[in-house]
């Protein structure tokens, strides 16, 4: 393993004119955090220790960016102004908090009838026999054989639950 010895001289970041018009660039168009520091030709760390040390570097951030809004906002001004419906709609929603009228229809024709329903539900329960079994006094087991014609020669025991008193 091969190990390369890389020069190491440490850099005074100054905030120079040009740096300044880089950050005040950057911010005109949006940018924060890293990608204004990279735009602006700095590391991320530098731009930090640069805005921590210089009140300038914030400055031209700040005016970078009222300056970005102010052209986006004229723009969009101007083509409402020039009759662009949308540019309108979103002034008046971003800028104004206006919010368009709602209305909910809702129209059903299909009317419910219960006695339809019963036929229904009637034609898809499986028919069964319910038998009391008589209490026993011992608290036994209890089991029985029901026997019935509508069970389909499925005949086998029957668990039934005791009543709870």
């Amino acid at each position: 393993m091969t190990f390369y010895s890389l020069p190491f001289t440490p850099e005074r970041t100054q905030a120079t004119e040009s740096r300044l018009e880089s950050i005040y660039e950057a911010a005109k168009y949006g940018l924060k955090g890293d990608s204004l520091a990279m735009a602006a030709g700095m590391t991320p760390r530098q731009f930090r220790v640069l805005a921590e040390s210089d009140p300038l570097v914030e400055m031209a951030e700040a005016k970078g960016r009222s300056e970005g809004e102010y052209t986006a906002g004229k723009t969009m001004y101007e083509a409402a102004r020039d009759g662009d419906a949308k540019a309108a709609l979103e002034i008046l929603k971003h800028q104004h908090g206006w919010v368009a009228k709602q209305q909910i229809d809702v129209n059903i024709d299909q009317q419910i009838s219960i006695t339809g329903a019963l036929e229904k539900a009637q034609t898809r329960v499986i028919e069964g026999l319910y038998t009391e079994l008589p209490r026993l006094e011992d608290n036994s087991n209890a089991s029985t054989d029901i026997f019935s014609p509508r069970r389909n020669g499925v005949d086998g025991k029957v668990m039934v639950a005791e009543p709870e008193g």
